[in-house]
């Protein structure tokens, strides 16, 4: 039986939790930045629709090569020691935006990008064990979703800091042709921001690894072959749908959050910077009422259901709504002293809220009677983050052979597979027989 040395009393689970909310809280910050930095560089560089949708490519793909590195990394160093190399990394990808800044070199952004993205999978690949493990397996949504309200409430914060310390600046400058001397300026003030980023993740690299942080007593190291655990992993049918779901959730996540700054953008919108913390203000309310709900009143598959019947319906609306309408907004937002925004930048936020229990429901899910395949199991759904790379990129391909708002269509078939999921797909684990 799979146990862990925070088992041993609940009073030891409270530092290694109140550390794990605060790594939660650094990756949402530095994830959801990209929602404020692509249309930011957008207009430095004068990108198109394609190639913005590359910066967060560059982010997200680093999970598809470095997800069962970091596993079995983690194996040999352990999960403390994992998670300090993780946010090593994060600190020598905030530094590389500095030269990429001077030099204004695309290509340098995204080898940025690259290594944050590679840095974030090793330290999720960490953290999430822990969460999943750390009590009941039916009550581990609400422990996930505990840790979601800090990392993306991190994500509320991270786009008001960047427009706070970066674009604050440059205002009126929407819409209008840039300048050199004005791009050189816009360029050279994300130095000092990511330069500071890179000296905090560095110290709480260094706070983490000489932290009295248990290390979790799982798999039998000596058991199989990495490949071998890896086909093993595979032959569950939960796991397998479960990774599939969590790389559509994380296209459409993705979609959601970061693009909708480009969109806003293209509307003529002064404060597009900011606009993904109105997707992670919904997605905190999805995770407070996820905390509220399950399992008392509502069960993790029926939060799921729930939850892409939703993006559906929104989706929907996305499509088919004037994006000159402002209706909503103005009902909701002026009243209220808030900004006169299009109705269609709500909808794309209000997404927040459907797609906030998905990650929490699926992940134990997935995870379910995994046993020593944990950690694999684990590492292979993290890959599902890959889906934040090509959703993004597909939208952008779209979008330049229509339209911004035709883009959104891509979310679709991302919600119908998760609602399959949610009504049969997490129930298959008979091992799959080859006919």
């Amino acid at each position: 039986m799979t146990t862990n040395v925070m088992d041993t009393s609940k009073k030891s689970s409270v530092l290694p939790m109140a550390i794990v909310a605060v790594l939660f809280f650094i990756l949402g910050f530095a994830t959801w930045l990209n929602g404020s930095l692509m249309p930011y560089l957008s207009q430095i560089l004068q990108l198109t629709p394609f190639q913005g949708a590359l910066i967060l490519f560059s982010f997200y793909i680093a999970v598809t090569f470095t997800a069962i590195p970091s596993a079995m990394l983690i194996k040999k160093v352990g999960y403390k020691n994992g998670m300090a190399l993780g946010m090593g990394l994060m600190m020598v990808a905030g530094l590389l935006f500095i030269p990429a800044a001077m030099s204004q070199f695309f290509p340098l952004f995204l080898l940025a990008q690259l290594v944050m993205g590679a840095g974030q999978t090793l330290l999720q690949t960490a953290v999430n064990p822990y969460v999943v493990r750390l009590g009941a397996e039916e009550s581990a949504a609400v422990r996930i979703s505990i840790m979601g309200i800090l990392n993306k409430g991190a994500g509320v914060i991270a786009p008001m800091v960047f427009t706070a310390l970066i674009l604050s600046n440059f205002k009126g400058t929407v819409g209008t042709v840039l300048t050199q001397q004005q791009v050189d300026n816009m360029a050279n003030g994300l130095i000092l921001p990511y330069l500071g980023m890179a000296v905090f993740i560095g110290i709480l690299a260094f706070a983490v690894k000489k932290s009295p942080l248990p290390e979790l007593i799982n798999e039998d190291n000596n058991s199989d072959s990495c490949q071998g655990e890896i086909r093993e992993t595979l032959s569950h049918p939960n796991l397998v749908f479960g990774v599939i779901a969590i790389f559509l959730y994380v296209a459409v996540e993705v979609i959601a959050g970061d693009t909708i700054g480009t969109f806003a953008l293209s509307l003529g919108v002064e404060n597009y910077s900011v606009m993904t913390s109105y997707t992670m203000m919904c997605m905190v309310l999805g995770y407070i009422l996820g905390i509220m709900l399950i399992p008392r009143f509502i069960s993790q598959q029926a939060a799921l259901t729930v939850s892409a019947l939703l993006g559906l319906v929104i989706t929907f609306s996305i499509l088919f709504i004037d994006t000159q309408s402002f209706v909503v907004a103005n009902a909701l937002l002026v009243p209220l002293g808030g900004a006169q925004l299009p109705d269609i930048l709500l909808l794309i936020a209000f997404l927040g809220l459907a797609n906030a229990i998905v990650w929490p429901a699926v992940f134990p899910l997935a995870l379910s009677g995994m046993g020593k395949l944990t950690s694999t199991g684990s590492a292979l759904l993290i890959m599902g983050i890959a889906g934040g790379a090509f959703g993004p990129l597909l939208w952008g391909l779209l979008s330049g052979i229509s339209s911004l708002q035709t883009g959104y269509s891509v979310m679709l078939p991302c919600y119908l597979f998760i609602l399959f999921y949610a009504v049969k797909g997490h129930k298959m684990k008979k091992k799959v027989v080859p006919a």
